[in-house]
Formats: C-alpha cells, structure tokens, sequence
C-alpha cells in the first residue's frame, strides 16, 4: 500500500465498447482498497439495476449544463445523444490525500484529463484480440438489435485508433491473464511516484 503521504493517481481504462474495461475495473476496485472508482454524472435515464449516486450521479440536461458552465467538470462528453462528465473537486481531494482514481472514459475524456493533470494520470488502453471478436461480444450483449450493433462497432473502429496516444496497450484475449498485466502497471506507476515524488 503507498504511504498516506504521497500523492494518488488516476489509471484511465480505454476501450472500444465491448472490449471488456468494465469487467476489469470493477476486478481493480475488489482487489485494491486504495482505488476509488470514478462517478460520473450523466443525463443518461437510468437502467433498472443502476441506483443514483452508486453507478451514476443522474441529473437533467439543465443540472448538467449548469456544471460545465460552472467550469466544475475535468472531463466531459456526449455519448449517444447523453451527456456525461467527471467533477474535478472530489478527484483532486482524494489524490492529495494518497487516494488512487480509476476512470473508465473514451479518449476525448483522456484527452481532457491529459490537459489538466498530465502528471497524475496512468493511461491504459485495452484493446480486443480481433475486430471479429469484438463483433460477437456486442451481438452477446446487444442481442438482436443489429442497428446498435453497428452502431457500436463503427464507433468501436474509430476509438481502436486512438490507442498509440496511450502510455500503455493492453490486449483483452483472457481476462484473467488482462487484469494481471494492468496491476503490473499500477505496481510500477506507485513505484516511479515514490521514488520520484
């Protein structure tokens, strides 16, 4: 565990849709008592399993608007026609007192935190094992709505291009095999900070 006295870190996971970055940060967060996981605020409506405050800060368009405009936000996005957006306030609380942050955005989002707390910040991109793989692991999810589906996957193509602007690429074949890869970047990230810091 890093010393109370060093500042945290914010490990951004990347990926297309379907490649599996949810699955790893939620593994991140069991296994790794120093992370908090990032809370977005969202105009999205919410899925009957989501609960306010614990997967989303859900809000209306004009609660939304009136952040951004207050400047509150380090990152912020519209995705499928919602809009969604990290507070800054919290984030540089918690790295100032030793917490680490974990951030499952796009790369607008990196982008956006890169600009603002280019030091603080972890990047990893995942990637799938093939463009076919991740077809079926959206058809798995999406089932039979074919236009989202490709949807996704057109979207899914551009955001694979973006994964030479990340300090690290990982690639999602097996789970298991993924997450151990990413606690070896954290493990080297907390290293180079202590040493450094």
């Amino acid at each position: 565990m890093i010393s109370k006295s060093k500042r945290g870190l914010i490990l951004i996971l990347s990926s297309p849709s379907g490649a599996g970055k949810t699955t790893l940060a939620k593994k991140i967060q069991d296994s790794d008592s120093n992370f908090k996981i990032s809370i977005s605020y969202t105009t999205r409506t919410p899925r009957p399993n989501e609960i306010d405050g614990v997967d989303y800060n859900f809000v209306d368009v004009n609660k939304f608007q009136e952040l951004s405009n207050q400047n509150k936000f380090l990152e912020q996005a519209k995705v499928f026609g919602n809009y969604y957006g990290t507070l800054k306030g919290p984030i540089e609380d918690s790295l100032v007192q030793g917490k680490d942050y974990l951030f499952d955005i796009d790369w607008q989002g990196t982008e956006q935190v890169k600009k603002i707390m280019p030091l603080d910040i972890v990047p990893v991109f995942i990637l799938p094992p093939s463009i076919i793989d991740l077809e079926n692991r959206l058809k798995k999810r999406e089932e039979k709505n074919k236009e989202l589906i490709d949807q996704r996957m057109k979207m899914a193509k551009d955001e694979i291009n973006h994964w030479k602007d990340y300090k690290y690429v990982v690639v999602n074949k097996e789970v298991e095999n993924c997450f151990e890869q990413i606690t070896k970047i954290i493990k080297i990230e907390r290293e180079l900070r202590s040493t450094f810091n």
